[in-house]
């Protein structure tokens, strides 16, 4: 019967995505999977930006393919920079929200004429023809001039003027430590469309989702501007009286960032069989600082190479860690990190931010919609890369996400991972839930599947979903295939509910142990039996949801049916004491239940 449903649900699953063997030849890189299609889009841009009014005005070419089976009738532009306007939805959120991010506050609300961030569109074209839109906050709803056909590529041109705000959040002028210009979401970007629809979320404080492509971007900008960022920075350097124009050019990325500033220091450092790395920091940083910097560049290396290790090798031909923003920004082929910072924060951050290389970047999950598996399986690698890179020796790396997600858990705050990150009640809440449960996620399917099988899943994840947005089915599908075991109940309890997993001992008698299941999430259990004349021995409990045991040295005994709360097994000598999960691999919202001495 499995099989047969299996079937069925294939071949529903072919029908809802809809994806024409048109489209499968357009794209055939994702022919193997018909959900899997992306649109494509080539930018061509010209920017000349005024470094005293922080001012630019931009020509843009934009060739869209469109891959999907459908027909499309309009298109969506993100123009990012129109949230940092009083009224807008970020700065009305944050003023509303019971707590606010400091960074923001109600900072917007306060910004004058010259201090606002905006992009105007001026004129938009289809092929050569002037269509209508309309700017509606952070986005622009295009009404085309003729229908994109499956499989067509069209030509849109557009001149827009655009100014860049004080810096409060990601993007900005003058940050806190006085850099001039951190250029991320800047430009009129095209929202993503695949099998589930457009995705043109207004900019509320959240993160991103973009097609990818290629990008060509001349940057007209002060001579004595240092730039680092997205992409690769080309020979035909042109100066122009106080002027200079960069050329960059970015293959296959979903977004292009940059940074600019005359007091960069700006070094390189080449990982061996990798990229150059490319540190851009303030000359005005005191000697220790700059001596952190300089210390970082060896440790970057380290990570890289780690990452590249555990994850898949990185694709691109440079890396750049840059000063800039307000705390720490992933972004293409580059980081905005603040850089005032102890030479231990400096590591930390930039090892977070470099492994979101590979989850927001590279497997580029809708963040919108599954922000936990960008933050928390960056939080889990990273945790991991920093306990060796720095030599820190933790038995568990993820303790505290464990800790966090606990919290969260009791406090009557939660809600499903499935909720839309800008629909949390709490900022408390999506943080946790994002970044600490998220990790959790990940190092508790370790202990489910076994921590060898999960790092083999981890590699099948990125190997199979590397530029194709992943959703929550595909880090399971990828584990499933690694372990042959049944994890859906894993998925959907775990995300979608706030279900917690309570086991407890019920009572002990001779050597009858009785264990009860309290929250209503299930587990396999590792339980460590403690004998009378003082040896050890672990045993092993089967879900029997899971159709499969994972590799242990315990002895396993009968599956545990999720049904039946209570659970009774027989050990082999009169028992002591009994200690279920003594590694602490599962998030049990009640530990004091989890051991029983007689």
């Amino acid at each position: 019967m499995k099989n047969l449903f299996l079937i069925a649900s294939c071949f529903v699953l072919i029908l809802s995505c809809g994806t024409s063997n048109k489209a499968i030849a357009q794209n055939p890189t994702n022919s193997n999977d018909n959900c899997y299609w992306q649109q494509h889009v080539d930018y061509k841009m010209e920017i000349d930006m005024d470094v005293e009014s922080y001012q630019y005005k931009g020509k843009q070419t934009l060739v869209y393919t469109n891959n999907s089976p459908d027909v499309l009738n309009r298109v969506y532009y993100h123009l990012y920079f129109n949230a940092f306007q009083p009224g807008s939805e970020m700065d009305i959120r944050s003023r509303t929200i019971a707590d606010p991010d400091g960074r923001v506050g109600d900072r917007i609300s306060k910004l004058q004429p010259n201090e606002i961030g905006y992009i105007k569109v001026n004129s938009l074209k289809q092929n050569g023809k002037l269509i209508k839109y309309e700017t509606v906050g952070t986005v622009l709803e295009v009404e085309l001039a003729k229908p994109i056909q499956s499989g067509e590529s069209v030509t849109f041109n557009m001149d827009f003027d655009a100014q860049v705000p004080i810096q409060i959040r990601r993007s900005g002028r003058n940050n806190a430590e006085g850099v001039a210009l951190s250029m991320t979401q800047w430009y009129p970007k095209l929202a993503e469309y695949d099998f589930e629809g457009w995705h043109a979320d207004p900019y509320i404080g959240r993160e991103f989702h973009g097609v990818w492509g290629d990008f060509d971007v001349k940057l007209t900008i002060d001579k004595d501007y240092v730039v680092g960022g997205t992409g690769y920075l080309q020979d035909d350097i042109k100066t122009k009286g106080d002027k200079k124009t960069l050329h960059f050019v970015a293959p296959k990325v979903h977004d292009f960032t940059w940074a600019a500033d005359p007091e960069y220091i700006h070094d390189t450092m080449q990982v061996p069989n990798g990229p150059m790395l490319n540190f851009y920091y303030k000359s005005t940083l005191d000697e220790e600082k700059k001596e952190s910097w300089k210390k970082l560049q060896p440790k970057t290396v380290e990570l890289m190479q780690y990452f590249s290790e555990h994850i898949g090798k990185y694709p691109y031909d440079q890396y750049s860690v840059i000063q800039g923003g307000d705390g720490g920004m992933e972004y293409a082929m580059c980081t905005l990190i603040t850089g005032n910072r102890s030479f231990g924060s400096l590591v930390g951050v930039t090892a977070h931010e470099l492994a979101h290389t590979w989850f927001q970047f590279l497997l580029a999950t809708n963040e919108a919609k599954h922000e936990w598996m960008d933050e928390g399986f960056t939080s889990y690698i990273s945790d991991y890369a920093m306990n060796e890179v720095m030599d820190e020796g933790k038995e568990n790396p993820t303790v505290n996400a464990y800790r966090g997600y606990l919290y969260l858990a009791k406090s009557g705050k939660e809600q499903p991972l499935s909720t839309h990150a800008d629909r949390y009640e709490f900022n408390q809440a999506y943080g946790i839930s994002a970044y600490s449960k998220g990790e959790v996620f990940l190092a508790q399917l370790g202990y489910v599947i076994g921590e060898e099988n999960l790092k083999k899943a981890i590699k099948k994840y990125f190997n199979d979903f590397a530029f194709k947005h992943p959703r929550p089915i595909d880090i399971i599908r990828s584990a499933e295939k690694v372990t042959d075991f049944e994890l859906d109940w894993y998925l959907i309890d775990f995300t979608q509910t706030t279900n917690t997993i309570d086991y407890g001992v019920k009572s002990v008698e001779d050597k009858t142990i009785n264990l009860e299941r309290i929250g209503l999430m299930p587990m396999p259990l590792d339980v460590t039996v403690t004998y009378t004349d003082g040896t050890t021995e672990d045993y092993y409990i089967p879900l029997q949801m899971m159709r499969g045991e994972k590799p242990t040295s315990a002895t396993i005994i009968a599956d545990w049916a999720w049904a039946n709360p209570n659970y009774s097994f027989e050990a082999s000598k009169t028992v002591k004491s009994v200690n279920i999960d003594p590694k602490q691999g599962i998030a049990d919202v009640n530990r004091e239940n989890n051991v029983m001495e007689k």
